[in-house]
This record gives C-alpha cells, sequence and structure tokens, in this order.
C-alpha cells in the first residue's frame, strides 16, 4: 500500500508564522515536529518510507527534503508552479499507476492533527484490504463530528455495508459543500453525516481513469507529461506542460461527480482536527473552551479561552486580564486579535502584495 501526503498549501489563516516562503505544514505548531513530519510518523512503521510520497510545489523542495530525509528521492513529487489539488493528484496517481495501478494508495494531507493514530491505522488498513478485493472502488474516511461545524464539508452516510475488527464500512450517498448553521446543526444531530476529511483509499489506476472520463483536459496534459516520467528530460517536460493545465479542485473536478455505487464510507472520531487557522488549532488542543492554549514564555493572569504562542526566545509575553485573543509572535511580526476576528486578518493580509508590508507574506 502506497500513500501520498500533500502539502503545498500556503497556510496564510496561520500568519504571521505560515508565510508563501515556509507554509504552514512545515513549522513547529505542535510539539516539536511540523504537521508534514508528523503526518509520515503516524504511518510509520505500517508504511515503509519508500511507500509513502510528498506532493508539494517546487519551491519547497529543501524544506521538505531536509524534515523528511528517510523519504526516497524519486518520492517527492514537486508542481513546477502552484495549480489546485486535482492536477496535482492526476500527476500523483499517473505516477503510481505505472508502478502497479491496482495497489491501494492513501491521500492524505500535511497540516492536519490526529490524535487517535492507531485507530487512524486500523482504518488505514481496512480500507486497503478492501480495495485489494476490489480495485475499482473508493474509501472515504471521515471523522464524526464533534459539533455542527459550518467550515467543513460533510459527507453523507448511507446503509452499513458489513462490519470489520469494530469498523464500519457504509455506502456513500454523496458529498456536502459548507453547510449554513442551521444546515449543520442537522447534519449534527442526523448521525448520518461525518466531516469530510479529504481522505481516502482507492487504487491510483481508478482515480486516474475517472480524470479520464471527468476531467479529460487535465488526463491528457498528464499523459503528455508522463510518456517522459524516468527520462532525463522529465523535469523540463513536466516545467512546460503543467502550467497548461486548468486550475480545479479535486472535489469539484472528480469526487462531485463520482458514481455513488463506486465509493464507501468509514466514519470514526480519529481526533482529527484541520490546525489551518488558529482558531481552529486551539479548538484541537484545549480540553475544554474557556482554557488557554500557549507555546514558548508566556505568563498570564486571569486570562481565558486565548491562545497565545511566542517564537521569541529572548522574549516573555505577559497578558492580564484577557480573553478570546489569539496572540502570535514572531521575530518580525505580533498579531493581537479577537478569535472570532480572524478572517478580517486573512483579508488583511491579502491586500499586503504590493505594499510596504509585502515582506511580511
Amino acid at each position: 500500500m502506497k500513500a501520498i501526503i500533500f502539502a503545498g498549501g500556503s497556510g496564510m489563516r496561520l500568519w504571521p508564522l505560515s508565510r508563501k516562503k515556509s507554509p504552514k505544514q512545515f513549522e513547529k505548531i505542535i510539539g516539536n515536529k511540523s504537521t508534514l513530519q508528523l503526518a509520515v510518523e503516524r504511518l510509520i512503521p505500517d508504511f515503509k518510507y519508500s511507500d509513502i510520497y510528498i506532493s508539494t510545489n517546487l519551491l519547497y523542495a529543501d524544506i521538505v527534503k531536509k524534515q523528511l530525509p528517510k523519504i526516497p528521492e524519486a518520492n517527492f513529487l514537486f508542481e513546477p508552479e502552484k495549480k489546485d489539488v486535482a492536477p496535482a493528484i492526476a500527476l500523483a496517481m499517473g505516477i503510481i499507476s505505472k508502478l502497479d495501478h491496482n495497489e491501494p494508495v492513501a491521500i492524505l494531507w500535511s497540516d492536519h492533527l490526529v490524535k487517535q493514530v492507531d485507530l487512524f491505522k486500523k482504518i488505514l488498513k481496512i480500507a486497503g484490504e478492501e480495495i485489494k478485493k476490489d480495485p475499482n472502488k473508493i474509501v472515504f474516511i471521515a471523522n464524526k463530528p464533534r459539533f455542527p461545524s459550518t467550515n467543513l464539508g460533510y459527507i453523507h452516510i448511507g446503509e452499513l455495508i458489513k462490519k470489520e475488527e469494530n469498523i464500519s464500512l457504509y455506502k456513500f450517498e454523496g458529498l456536502k459543500y459548507k453547510p449554513n448553521e442551521e444546515t449543520a446543526q442537522k447534519f449534527f444531530q442526523s448521525n448520518k453525516y461525518g466531516w469530510n476529511l479529504g481522505y481516502f483509499v482507492s487504487s491510483s489506476g481508478f482515480i486516474y481513469k475517472y480524470f479520464q472520463r471527468l476531467a479529460p483536459n487535465i488526463f491528457n496534459n498528464t499523459e503528455s507529461i508522463l510518456k517522459n516520467y524516468g527520462k532525463n528530460n522529465y523535469q523540463s517536460s513536466l516545467k512546460e506542460a503543467y502550467g497548461k493545465v486548468e486550475s480545479i479542485n479535486f472535489d469539484n473536478a472528480i469526487l462531485e461527480n463520482l458514481d455513488k455505487n463506486d465509493a464507501r464510507v468509514i466514519v470514526e472520531d480519529i481526533g482529527w482536527s484541520d490546525v489551518g487557522s488558529w482558531e481552529a488549532l486551539k479548538e484541537a488542543l484545549q480540553l475544554k473552551t474557556e482554557e488557554n492554549v500557549t507555546s514558548g514564555k508566556v505568563y498570564l493572569d486571569n486570562v481565558r479561552d486565548s491562545l497565545i504562542y511566542n517564537y521569541e526566545e529572548n522574549k516573555k509575553i505577559v497578558g492580564v486580564d484577557l480573553e478570546e485573543l489569539i496572540v502570535i509572535n514572531t521575530q518580525d511580526a505580533i498579531l493581537i486579535t479577537k478569535k472570532n476576528s480572524m478572517g478580517k486578518v486573512k483579508k488583511i493580509i491579502e491586500s499586503f502584495p504590493g505594499t510596504e508590508h509585502e515582506n511580511l507574506i
């Protein structure tokens, strides 16, 4: 079984730590390792390093190689320029299908937290066994919702197919995009929906054929690239052709048009969190809402429901009589905002290009 970890996002929602030159997935957000390193670590030893692939932008080649020295050179799949996820998945699946188009492949992401690692590995194993039995299927891995989130997509869960090792396999009834509050509450109460993590297990050949059927432009462009795979001119042909492909999300290109009978769902609470924003990171790490989450040299008195991270060794943050704040101190910028104002922060950062603040992105 192979695993592909996608690590190409820019991560502006974790500014000022996450920057274009070093996005969130490469930074030490949880403990002393990056979320990319943690994503690889939780696959070992069930997966060999030689079975783990990393898909990211060529800009980050030096970073990923330094952080993941045990991953073979050939397993780094570098996009020469930023596109959306569909072209990246097509390229990765095309490459792996040349090795064995029926072998199970897990699609995973680099900027997530998974607390129940043993359960997660068990689910991957069971999903992989399902694909070995029928390579022309896709098994989605969903997380049981902890609350009615409006920031996440949902997977509609159908009838129970079977249970194996206390893990239930369900029919797939479709994907639902980020709902409004009323709909999210209905989803949460129904027990018929799981959070869509973007995790799934399938065979590379099956997914690649779906590109041929539903996204022929991406498929044909990928084929023109892969005819030179393994040859001396591969990198130059990749650089020349990759930019010609349309930029489209994988959900829009493939999954929204997936035949329901081709998919299955496993939904469990694997302790998953998308730590792509400071408020999401706090929710993932806190035991209860009112408690604080801190990192680095921080001293607090009468502070509640705040996340305060200090990345400077020679400075201490002292907070008094505060609540519901996000405070992030880096060498060249300090972010101070209410938790519920992070959306405004993102818009401000997006306005920096072409201004005196461009060096901060």
